[in-house]
């Protein structure tokens, strides 16, 4: 399917702003970063997750552990996907009992992944606490989920996509809304 761009939504300035702005935030509601880890859901959100650990340690002087999560094989809509999913990897740093999560992704929708990433996280332990992280939460909620630090909410059309791009992966960072032709 190609996409047309309908409007450029973050620049790769904004995008750097709002993350150390939700930064900040995490440090402040947390009262540090003690006992945090970083968990970016596969594939965008590991590179924000680690965006974060780099700002975390420039402001605080301290490496945040910082793991990637997959939840292909959790998600509820498996099979509408494709024959052959896709999986990729998931690596945690350290043992998640009694820590604080904060789980990373580029966009909140219906909130299935997210309710995929908290089954994954509980077949890996009974952490203290779960925080999320959406750079842009588009709304149209399916699940009551919520993030509790949000770069930017930005009202779309069922019909209209968040397209999040990021250097690692696309080339640039920016963050688009698009629409099937």
């Amino acid at each position: 399917m190609n996409f047309n761009e309908k409007a450029l939504i973050m620049t790769a300035d904004d995008m750097a702003r709002i993350l150390r702005r939700i930064a900040i935030e995490i440090i402040e509601r947390n009262r540090g970063l003690t006992g945090i880890v970083l968990l970016g859901i596969q594939r965008r959100g590991v590179h924000l997750a680690n965006r974060l650990k780099k700002i975390f340690a420039e402001m605080e002087n301290i490496k945040v552990p910082t793991g990637e999560l997959d939840i292909t094989l959790y998600r509820d809509d498996i099979t509408m996907l494709s024959e052959q999913p896709v999986v990729h990897s998931t690596s945690i740093p350290v043992d998640i009992a009694g820590r604080k999560l904060i789980l990373v992704d580029d966009v909140i929708y219906t909130g299935r992944t997210v309710r995929a990433a908290l089954d994954a996280l509980m077949d890996l332990g009974r952490p203290e606490s779960v925080q999320l992280v959406a750079l842009t939460d588009r709304g149209h909620r399916e699940l009551p989920i919520q993030p509790d630090y949000i770069g930017k909410k930005i009202p779309t059309s069922n019909e209209e996509i968040i397209q999040v791009m990021v250097l690692e992966l696309d080339g640039e960072d920016k963050v688009l809304i698009v629409e099937g032709e």
